[in-house]
């Protein structure tokens, strides 16, 4: 039994390596789903542990190494291919070599940013019912939902996706907003009343509208929500 939660988030380890594969075949969208299931586990194998009362330090550790893989360089990859594929520089200083060079490689600072991020969270303290800084899940899933528009999404949000000002800016703020100091709420429920709960209930709700309305963009909106709810709920308290 004390082996089940490791099995899972081995699981999770492994479906970031399938990422990895799909994105250098060439496939983003197989890479996407690959993320998607690893989510799925990562949620699973701290359930599991809580469940049957297994939580070890190996498994912490096991936990942060698998994140990294499928929510660190495997996502990293994923923005990585979309960048090479879009980054088209036809004017004023970025047309300089060391510059395209630069902007060429910023989705690795994705990677770099997303290891500090969880070796932060395994010294700290605070982030038991919480998270300072976003998540690598949920920076890896706004991701995911970017192959999936380019393929089958609205146009205004697949030329937003592939424009140089985003393919630019998204590596430099996500990788601040993955080590800021900024609260945001964790998906634990303690109890399933509202009260106590509204935010995460009024979250689920709104995502789930989301996605219904706007299919895969919906992912990448929810994302956003959350980082919004997160600090209206911050600036409330």
């Amino acid at each position: 039994m004390k082996h089940i939660p490791n099995t899972i988030t081995a699981a999770n380890l492994f479906m970031g390596c399938l990422s990895i594969v799909a994105t250098f075949d060439g496939n983003l969208t197989q890479a996407s789903y690959f993320i998607l299931i690893a989510a799925l586990f990562d949620f699973l194998d701290g359930f599991a542990a809580r469940l049957l009362k297994v939580q070890s330090e190996i498994g912490k550790q096991l936990d942060s190494l698998a994140d990294m893989v499928s929510f660190g360089v495997a996502p990293g990859f994923i923005f990585y291919s979309i960048s090479q594929d879009n980054l088209v520089f036809e004017y004023g200083f970025l047309q300089n070599v060391p510059t395209m060079l630069l902007c060429s490689y910023l989705p690795f600072l994705i990677m770099i940013f997303s290891g500090i991020r969880l070796a932060k969270f395994n010294i700290d303290t605070r982030q038991t019912d919480s998270f300072i800084g976003l998540p690598t899940p949920a920076n890896a899933l706004f991701i995911c939902c970017i192959p999936m528009v380019l393929e089958n999404g609205p146009i205004f949000a697949q030329e937003f996706f592939t424009s140089v000002s985003f393919l630019i800016l998204y590596p430099i703020l996500i990788s601040y907003l993955l080590i800021a100091e900024i609260p945001l709420f964790a998906l634990k429920f303690k109890t399933f009343t509202f009260k106590g709960n509204e935010i995460r209930y009024s979250f689920l709700i709104a995502s789930v509208l989301l996605i219904f309305a706007f299919h895969y963009f919906g992912i990448g909106l929810s994302i956003i929500l959350y980082v919004l709810l997160s600090l209206f709920n911050h600036l409330k308290k």
